[in-house]
C-alpha cells in the first residue's frame, strides 16, 4: 500500500495578485465587448493606494482605464481606505502602447503570437475532472468570500487563502489530512471567535464528505494569530503570479505563461485552454483515468510544432493512438482554437478568480448573461473522439 500526501492552495478575490488579475481581465473584457478584434496584453501592479496598468492595447474601441480599475476594485470589496486601498480614492496610473507590429504580423497571418509550450490536465478523481485538493481549496475560498459578501460574517475583509492536503492510496484520494484557512479580519475580533466561526460556518459545510473527518484532520485557521493587514496594503500584487492556483493546484504541469489580461491570440492563454479541453475529452471518453497534454508553438507559425499525450500509465488506449485521434478531432491552430471555443467574447472576468477550469460561472455571451461552463470545459466532441479511438462500440 502506497500512501502519499498532496496539497493545493487557493486565494480569494481580495488577494493582491488576484486583484491585479481581475483588473487585467476587466480591461480585456471591456475592449472585447466593443471590438472583438482587440489585441490586449494588460499587466497590473497594485499596492497601497496605487494601481499601475501597463502593456499593449490595439483596438478600435477606447475607454477610461481608471474607471474600469475603480469599478473592479470596489466590486471585490475594497471600499474603505482603512483597508489600504479604496476604489474611489486610489491613484491609477497607466502606461499603454499599441501591439508591436512585428508580433502583429505573425498573428495577422494566423500564426501563434509567441513561442512556448502549454499544458492541459484532467483526472477522474472528481466530477469536474480536476484534482481533488484544488477543488476543495477553491471551495473554501469561494465559501469565505460568500460569507463576507452576504454579511453573514461581518468581520471578514476581502483577502484570504486556503490550502488542502489529501492522502492518496495507490493514486486514489482516500482522505483529507490537513486544512489551512487564513482569513483577513477586522482588528477587534478575537482569534477564538475567528477559529470557532470559520470551523462551523466554512470548513465543516464546505468539506463535508466521507473523505473528511474533522477529528482526524489537522485544521489551522489564521496560524499566525492575526491577519488584519492584507490585500495590496499587505503585499504588492502582480498579474499572472498565481498560475498554479489558476490551473491544477500543482498536480498538472505548467508551461510558465500566465492567462489574465491576454486576448486569445496569445497562445499562453488560448492554447492552455485548448489543452485542458483536449485532456478533459480524453478522460471523459474513458480512454484514460488521467491525461496530460502538451502543445508547443513557434511565433508566427499556425501549426503546433509538437503535441504530447501522457496518460501516466492509466490509459485504456495507447498514448500514441490517443495523440493521433486528437489530431483528427481537434484543430489546434490558434485561429481554429479561437473560433471553436468562441474566445473573442468578453468571458474572461470570471476566470480571474477560483481557477480557470472545472466550474460554471456567470458570463456575458451573445445571448446575454448566462450561467454556464467555460467553453473549454464543454465536452462537445466526445462522440467524435470516441469514434476516432475506436471506443464508440
Amino acid at each position: 500500500m502506497s500512501l502519499r500526501h498532496f496539497s493545493s492552495e487557493s486565494v480569494t478575490e481580495g488577494h493582491p495578485d488576484k486583484v491585479a488579475d481581475q483588473i487585467s481581465d476587466a480591461v480585456l473584457d471591456t475592449f472585447l465587448s466593443h471590438d472583438e478584434g482587440s489585441r490586449v496584453a494588460c499587466e497590473t501592479l497594485v499596492t497601497t493606494g496605487l494601481v499601475l496598468v501597463a502593456g499593449e492595447i490595439t483596438s478600435h474601441a477606447s475607454f477610461s482605464i481608471p474607471d474600469i480599475v475603480r469599478e473592479t476594485i470596489l466590486a471585490m470589496g475594497y471600499t474603505d481606505a482603512a483597508y489600504g486601498i479604496d476604489g474611489r480614492t486610489c491613484a491609477v496610473l497607466t502606461s499603454l502602447d499599441k501591439q508591436s507590429p512585428d508580433i502583429g504580423m505573425g498573428v495577422d497571418s494566423g500564426g501563434a503570437g509567441d513561442q512556448g509550450m502549454m499544458f492541459g490536465y484532467a483526472t477522474d478523481e472528481t466530477e469536474s475532472l480536476l484534482p481533488l485538493p484544488a477543488v476543495l481549496a477553491h471551495r473554501l475560498t469561494r465559501g469565505l468570500a460568500d460569507l463576507r459578501r452576504s454579511g453573514e460574517i461581518s468581520w471578514l475583509r476581502p483577502d484570504g487563502k486556503s490550502q488542502v492536503s489529501v492522502v492518496y492510496e495507490n493514486d486514489r484520494p482516500v482522505k483529507v489530512s490537513a486544512v489551512v484557512v487564513s482569513a483577513q479580519h477586522e482588528p477587534e475580533v478575537d482569534l477564538t471567535t475567528i477559529r470557532e466561526t470559520l470551523t462551523e460556518r466554512l470548513i465543516l459545510p464546505s468539506l463535508e464528505s466521507d473523505l473528511f473527518d474533522p477529528d482526524d484532520a489537522r485544521i489551522h485557521i489564521n496560524p499566525t494569530g492575526r491577519f488584519v493587514t492584507g490585500g495590496p496594503h499587505g503585499d504588492v500584487g502582480l498579474t499572472g503570479r498565481k498560475v498554479i492556483v489558476d490551473t491544477y493546484g500543482g498536480k498538472g504541469r505548467h508551461g510558465g505563461g500566465a492567462f489574465s489580461g491576454k486576448d486569445p491570440t496569445k497562445v499562453d492563454r488560448s492554447a492552455a485552454y485548448a489543452a485542458r479541453w483536449v485532456a478533459k475529452h480524453v478522460v471523459a471518453a474513458g480512454a484514460a483515468r488521467r491525461c496530460e497534454i502538451q502543445i508547443a508553438y513557434a511565433i508566427g507559425v499556425a501549426e503546433p510544432v509538437s503535441l504530447w499525450v501522457d496518460t501516466q500509465g492509466t490509459g485504456a488506449v495507447d498514448d500514441d493512438r490517443i495523440a493521433e485521434a486528437v489530431r483528427q478531432v481537434f484543430d489546434l491552430r490558434p485561429t481554429a482554437i479561437i473560433e471553436d471555443l468562441g474566445l473573442r467574447s468578453p468571458i474572461y472576468g470570471p476566470s480571474a478568480t477560483y481557477g480557470h477550469f472545472g466550474r460554471q460561472v456567470e458570463m456575458t455571451t451573445r445571448f446575454g448573461r448566462e450561467v454556464k461552463l467555460f467553453p473549454w470545459e464543454e465536452t462537445s466532441r466526445l462522440d467524435d473522439l470516441r469514434v476516432a479511438l475506436g471506443l464508440d462500440g
